[in-house]
Order: structure tokens, then C-alpha cells, then sequence
């Protein structure tokens, strides 16, 4: 749908009325984003799910460190097994984000089968709600049949803890079917291809499963599913403080129910400021490619990243893409881990020569930034520089890759859900002052 009513009148009064001056902020000593003058996030909760460290203190003052993520108590390294065990633990883990405690062999059965049956969705759901009106929005497509899930559901609104922590089983099982069905949907309907609504397969885990219904012939190898399985587990869960888990953790204040949290945390996570950025590093990459032509030859590929940070190449931005993060300084330990899964998979794929791109680029844009003295600290390359190409080794369209963050994330914002029903019954709610002017 075009607008064509002009709508200037009003567009002009907000930017003249709604405009708030910077000086105010630092007058009132408002930490704007919710982060104080060093970046850092500003306190607001507390949790047991997990902790992500970027930097130490010495003598008071904050430094650089090699990051740490952990979950439950245990580092994030120690949770996952090398690219060489094709064992999938996306499942096992997230049995450790919700429960808190490592599940036992019988649990841990238990557990996938209750996932392997909330996979199954509702009679004819698919052809009444996710063939409708489809969209290269895919994650659009999936709050919208998140929320129709709800209907499905008769006790939707039922916030006791036990009906909570089955509904989101319903949605971490459910996602990947939601992903996939969506975009086959968008594939056949906007783009004239062909599709495909393969069920799931109780005896798979996710990653196998996300792989087997995306493909025509629901083959996949143990390394791409194994890869796609750390892929998920990596991005599971980081902390209360991302803007989609705190989301989450706000809308469950309130008493809504688990449906509508899961929409509204989606609806963060699709933000290009936030869930996006592995599609931006891809576009960087396939730029870069085409102005570079000497991989090996590293003041070719330095004088070409030069030109993005002066905002003469690529989108105009002054960014490299997936350099750099809020928290961690020397390393991210989620692309630590990937890297070497990612190594292996383009060994498979025979794309060594577009590996050794990202290796030069992860080596030297970090070297540039801290040469021109874009940014005050270090910076590294994050989990996300990797994840794009990972998802393209494996034949996963573009239009998917968000939506695979959100099938990970899931688990973490549920985990976040059960803590803040737990916890607290207050509503989170900020003050804003007003700097209004009164008038006559």
C-alpha cells in the first residue's frame, strides 16, 4: 500500500516540536539508550541466566579484556564440542538456559520429545495463516502467526508458571516450522519459484530439521547441520541487557501473555540496529570483492576499507560491518568458537579463497579503526562478521537470516520470561522528565 496523502503539515510541526536539545540530556544526567557516558549499560535488573564480561577494572578504571560469555555458570567454550563431533547440544543447552541445571540423559530425552511434539502445528494452520499474504518480511510473517498461534491456544492468557514454560517449548519448537513454511510461502507466491512443506522429523534435532525442511531434498550433510547447530547455540542467549530481551522482560512486567512477549521481542530483534547486522557484513563483503583483487595483497584490501571509514565506498555509512560491539573490547568468545567451525565448512564448500578474504579483513579493519582513532577503545570482530557467510555456505537465503537469530534467541528471552515471573511482580517503568514548555 502507497501512501499518497501528504503529510508534510504534520512531519513539519514534530521535527519543530519534538526536537529535544542535547544539552538538556547531559544537564539532567540522562543516560541516553540506557548507557552512561562509557557505554556502558546502565544497571536496571539482575539474573542468574548469564554474563557476558568485555572489560575489567584496574585501579578504578575500566580495561580492555578478552571477552566471556557464559551461561548458567559455565563458559560458553566449555558448553560446546569441537566442529569434529557431529553430536547435536542446541537442545541440551537450552534445557540448561530455562532449568538452570544441566539435564540428565533421561531428561534431556524427555525434553527433545516434548520439542519433537511442539513442532506440529495446528490443523490447516499453515495453509489459513502462513500462506497468507507473504512477504519477503519473514519475520513479520512469524509474529503474525505467532500471535494467531495464540488463538489456538485456550489458555493464551493463563500467566501461571507451568502453562508459561510450556507455551515457550511451543515457540522454540515452533519457530524453525514458522521460518521455513514462511519463507517457502514468500519463495512461491512473490518469486515464483518452487515450494516445498516438509514436515518436521521427530527423530532430528533443530538445526537438522531447519535444514531438511529448507531444502528440496531435505539432504544435509553432518558438518552443515553441526555448524548450523553452534550457530544456534552461540546466539542463544547474551545477557538482559539487548534490546530484545529486555523486550521481553518489560512486556512480561506488564502480565501480558507468552504470545504477545514472543511478538514484541521479534519486533526488537528485526531492527536493523540490532538483529540485522550479519546481512550488512554479507553486502560489505560482496563489495569489497568486487573492488579487490588481490586477496593476499594487504594494503589493497586496507586502502579499500580506508574509503568505507571515510564514507567514499560501499553504503556511505563510515562503518565496517561486524567490527566492533557494545561490550567486548579484545575478543568476542562467540566468534572465537565459530571461527573454527566456519574454517572447517568452507573446506567443505570449497570456499577457501572467500575465507581468506574475512581472515584479512577481521585482521586489519580492527588495525585501521584504532589507527584513525575512529573509536577509544579496541575493537574485534564480532559473532556476527562470521554468521552471514556461514548461513550462505549453507544455502540459507538472506531473507532467513534474522529469523535464524530469533530461533536461537528464543530459548534466552524465554529463560528471561520464567526469571521475571519468578522474581518480581512490579512493571518496569522508567521515568522520562519533561522539558515541556507550557503555554498560555
Amino acid at each position: 500500500m502507497t501512501n499518497k496523502i501528504s503529510l508534510s503539515y504534520l512531519r513539519d510541526a514534530a521535527l519543530k516540536n519534538d526536537a529535544i536539545s542535547p544539552v538538556l540530556y547531559s544537564e539532567y544526567g540522562v543516560n541516553l539508550g540506557l548507557r552512561d557516558p562509557e557505554g556502558r549499560g546502565v544497571l536496571t535488573g539482575l539474573t542468574n541466566i548469564s554474563k557476558v564480561i568485555g572489560a575489567g577494572e584496574l585501579n578504578g578504571k575500566r580495561v580492555p579484556c578478552e571477552g566471556e560469555l557464559w551461561y548458567r555458570g559455565y563458559r560458553i567454550g566449555d558448553l560446546i564440542t569441537g566442529p569434529d563431533n557431529d553430536t547435536m547440544e542446541a537442545e541440551k543447552i537450552a534445557y540448561l538456559l530455562l532449568s538452570g541445571e544441566m539435564p540428565t540423559e533421561a531428561e534431556e530425552m524427555v525434553f527433545r520429545s516434548t520439542l519433537s511434539y511442539c513442532r506440529h502445528l495446528p490443523p490447516n494452520f499453515t495453509r489459513d495463516v502462513i500462506m497468507k499474504a507473504p512477504s519477503d518480511d519473514i519475520m513479520n510473517n512469524m509474529m503474525r502467526s505467532i500471535l494467531t498461534l495464540a488463538s489456538y491456544d485456550d489458555l493464551a492468557r493463563d500467566t501461571s508458571l507451568d502453562n508459561v514454560i510450556f507455551q515457550c517449548l511451543r515457540l522454540i519448537a515452533g519457530l524453525p516450522v514458522l521460518a521455513a513454511y514462511s519463507y517457502h510461502a514468500y519463495n512461491y507466491y512473490n518469486m515464483e519459484g518452487s515450494m516445498y512443506i516438509h514436515k518436521p522429523d521427530s527423530k532430528l534435532s533443530t538445526a537438522e530439521n531447519l535444514l531438511r525442511m529448507l531444502r528440496p531434498d531435505m539432504q544435509f550433510t553432518p558438518l552443515e547441520a553441526k555448524v548450523l547447530d553452534a550457530a544456534l547455540i552461540l546466539h542463544m542467549e547474551h545477557g538482559g541487557g539487548n534490546n530484545s530481551t529486555f523486550t521481553t522482560r518489560v512486556v512480561t512486567s506488564s502480565g501480558s501473555d507468552t504470545y504477545s512477549t514472543m511478538a514484541a521481542a521479534m519486533a526488537s530483534l528485526k531492527g536493523p540496529k540490532h538483529g540485522g547486522a550479519n546481512i550488512k557484513v554479507m553486502e560489505m563483503m560482496e563489495d569489497i570483492r568486487q573492488h579487490v583483487r588481490d586477496y593476499d595483497d594487504e594494503e589493497e584490501i586496507t586502502a579499500y576499507l580506508d574509503k568505507i571509514l571515510k564514507r567514499e565506498a560501499f553504503d556511505g555509512k563510515g562503518l565496517i560491518y561486524g567490527i566492533g560491539h557494545a561490550i567486548y573490547t579484545l575478543s568476542d568468545p562467540r566468534e572465537r568458537i565459530f571461527k573454527s567451525y566456519v574454517e572447517y565448512l568452507a573446506e567443505e564448500k570449497g570456499r577457501q579463497e572467500d575465507l581468506k578474504l574475512y581472515q584479512a579483513v577481521e585482521k586489519l579493519a580492527p588495525q585501521l579503526l584504532m589507527s584513525r582513532a575512529v573509536t577509544p577503545k579496541p575493537v574485534c570482530p564480532n559473532v556476527d562478521f562470521y554468521s552471514g557467510f556461514v548461513y550462505d555456505m549453507l544455502g540459507i537465503p538472506q531473507e532467513l537470516y534474522t529469523a535464524i537469530f530469533a530461533i536461537a534467541r528464543i530459548v534466552g528471552w524465554s529463560a528471561h520470561r520464567i526469571e521475571e515471573l519468578i522474581c518480581t511482580e512490579k512493571i518496569i517503568r522508567p521515568a522520562y522528565m519533561s522539558v515541556m514548555k507550557e503555554k498560555q
